[in-house]
């Protein structure tokens, strides 16, 4: 991560009531008797991942919405909004939010991570590289970066 930081004074948005998701049974072990998905409990898992560069939560900065995750069968898209066109953290959130939801979720799921159209100058570019299979494994792979991720998948941290 750079000293400087892109976006000194991030817009702070207030976060949704979280759901329990002890109370929503996200699967089964028999894959014909599961029950489906939804967009909200996707949500749930993803909405408390860290920003790279400052003490928030992606829904803090309003990069992940509820309304922008989408489920389909066994198919899941999440769409998130950097804060900036030009955000050198993207692909680093983007694998963030992967990472958590392969961690999350059970392998029957396919997960696309996208970001929302227009908002991102290398829109397509990183959207490619989010869902290649082999360039997520190779990033999981180097160490630093695989720390980077672990640290904004901490449980939230105290913000005041």
């Amino acid at each position: 991560m750079s000293a400087t930081l892109q976006n000194a004074n991030p817009l702070v948005f207030d976060v949704s009531k979280p759901i329990n998701l002890d109370e929503h049974e996200l699967y089964y072990d028999d894959e014909e008797s599961f029950e489906e998905v939804t967009n909200e409990e996707i949500f749930e898992h993803i909405r408390h991942i860290n920003d790279p560069e400052h003490p928030l939560s992606l829904e803090q900065l309003n990069v992940v919405t509820c309304e922008h995750v989408i489920v389909s069968n066994n198919a899941i898209q999440v769409q998130f909004t950097p804060t900036i066109p030009h955000c050198s953290m993207a692909t680093l959130i983007g694998l963030c939010i992967r990472v958590k939801l392969i961690r999350s979720l059970p392998n029957r799921f396919k997960v696309s991570i996208k970001i929302y159209p227009g908002s991102h100058q290398s829109e397509l570019a990183i959207n490619k590289q989010l869902n290649d299979k082999e360039r997520v494994a190779a990033a999981l792979e180097n160490k630093h970066l695989l720390d980077v991720v672990n640290k904004c998948l901490q449980p939230e941290m105290d913000i005041k």
